[in-house]
């Protein structure tokens, strides 16, 4: 609802365009999160403004609620519970290349309304986003113990003990990683003439490099990051 008003008061206001970006659809029924964000650029594509709706998996950048979730699950625990749905598979996309699309976005030329997904350029696991992660850090690949029982849900509440990310948002992040969330194909970036993108390692160097803007990480948790090497490797 909040969507379709939007779109209406665009019109009013005369807007020409609109760029929405949303979430990769799933293959399957999906999570109540990922479905409602493809439900949003619906409803602003069924407006009478122009909408372009962008689609993205996981957004590798500092301030990302997902890179969040795996930057501190990567820091933080040397040891892993490895549920079945982290073997499922993303394209994760670095928050520069998303910037560019979202600004090219602006001025491509469409006839009508459109969708498009911004994959990343390759196709990660869960588990290799982690080991990728700490790889990056400076530290030891988690040691993984495969558990197939572990849910989503379940395992939605040791996130919420080890991560910063805010509970209520990034429990449904997880519970949306039970399928795989891969881009029907890639044809914006050659669209918009961007088909180069950063590899997951130097957009988490990057995400990295911008925290380290900010102050050391608080409490406990910033003492066992500490503990291993992390700050060192930061500084």
């Amino acid at each position: 609802m909040a969507a379709a008003t939007f779109a209406k008061a665009a019109a009013v206001a005369g807007v020409e365009r609109i760029v929405y970006l949303g979430g990769v659809a799933p293959h399957g029924a999906g999570s109540a999160h990922l479905r409602s964000r493809l439900d949003v650029g619906e409803a602003l594509r069924a407006g009478s403004v122009q909408t372009i709706e962008l689609r993205a998996s996981m957004i590798v950048g500092h301030g990302s609620l997902s890179w969040l979730i795996v930057r501190d699950l990567a820091a933080r625990l040397p040891f892993m519970v490895l549920p079945r749905w982290l073997k499922s598979r993303t394209q994760p996309v670095a928050i520069d290349d998303v910037v560019v699309a979202l600004l090219r976005a602006l001025e491509l030329p469409l006839a009508a309304s459109a969708w498009f997904d911004i994959p990343g350029p390759v196709t990660l696991s869960g588990k290799e986003i982690l080991e990728q992660t700490a790889q990056v850090m400076g530290l030891r690949h988690p040691h993984t113990f495969e558990v197939p029982l572990l849910s989503p849900r379940l395992s939605s509440l040791w996130v919420r003990f080890v991560t910063r990310a805010q509970w209520s948002v990034a429990r449904e992040v997880v519970i949306g990683l039970t399928e795989d969330l891969l881009a029907q194909d890639d044809r914006f970036w050659q669209l918009i003439g961007h088909p180069q993108r950063l590899a997951f390692a130097e957009a988490a160097g990057l995400a990295l490099a911008a925290e380290r803007g900010d102050s050391r990480v608080p409490g406990a948790w910033g003492a066992i990051e500490r503990a291993r090497g992390l700050s060192k490797r930061s500084a």
